[in-house]
């Protein structure tokens, strides 16, 4: 992407539309969009990270994507003009910026910096879109629960919560008895400690090891 609007997001947006950006932020675990839902703003992410993924019509949920700063949301939405496709939430405390796709419209809608923001933008995620979904068919339970433990418990005392090992599971493509089989060959082999309220990884060069090159974080331009 633009290098420019990367090191200073605001500079995605031009002159005339700056006055109508808004930053706001949101709590670690908020669902910020829900998919089916109208979409009405493109979002640039400054700070913290967010997941992406999608729920069918069965109720399977799949994690498309991690994305960290900076990064548009809803770029696709604003373009097709449809209804939010994915769900965000916060994995930590996040920052965005915000206008109104009726502003952008309005003020932007042949402005060559947003365009070819756009454009890199939506061609990078059809490029990651088929990685994404199939990352769960691919490898092995083990193998995507050790990336998505990487990717969630990013900092030393990151705690991943008992109470949403039946979501872990969902989102990874297997079962809650599943992942607490995994769970425990994890804990035997001393790789994550484990305790009533969580999880937390014990040995993170044996968890990256489990997970080998598979890494929710390269799915960060994935679709949103």
């Amino acid at each position: 992407m633009n290098q420019t609007w990367e090191t200073d997001p605001e500079q995605l947006f031009p002159d005339r539309v700056r006055p109508y950006v808004k930053e706001t932020s949101f709590r670690q675990g908020s669902t910020i969009l829900r998919q089916g839902e109208p979409a009405e703003e493109l979002l640039v992410l400054i700070k913290g990270k967010i997941k992406i993924y999608t729920t069918s019509s069965e109720g399977m949920t799949v994690v498309l994507a991690f994305k960290t700063p900076v990064d548009l949301i809803g770029d696709v939405e604003y373009v097709q003009q449809i209804p939010l496709i994915n769900t965000v939430e916060a994995v930590s405390d996040v920052t965005f910026l915000a206008v109104r796709h009726s502003i952008l419209r309005e003020l932007a809608s042949e402005d060559p910096v947003l365009l070819q923001a756009l454009l890199t933008s939506i061609t990078q995620k059809f490029h990651t879109k088929s990685l994404a979904a199939s990352v769960n068919q691919l490898y092995p339970v083990p193998v995507r629960l050790a990336a998505y433990l990487l990717s969630m418990l990013s900092a030393e005392n990151d705690v991943l919560q008992a109470s949403e090992l039946p979501d872990t599971a969902s989102l990874i493509g297997t079962t809650y008895r599943h992942i607490n089989r995994v769970l425990k060959q994890f804990e035997q082999r001393e790789m994550i400690g484990r305790n009533r309220k969580g999880i937390w990884i014990a040995d993170r060069e044996a968890v990256q090891k489990e997970a080998g090159e598979v890494t929710y974080e390269v799915m960060e331009r994935g679709e949103s």
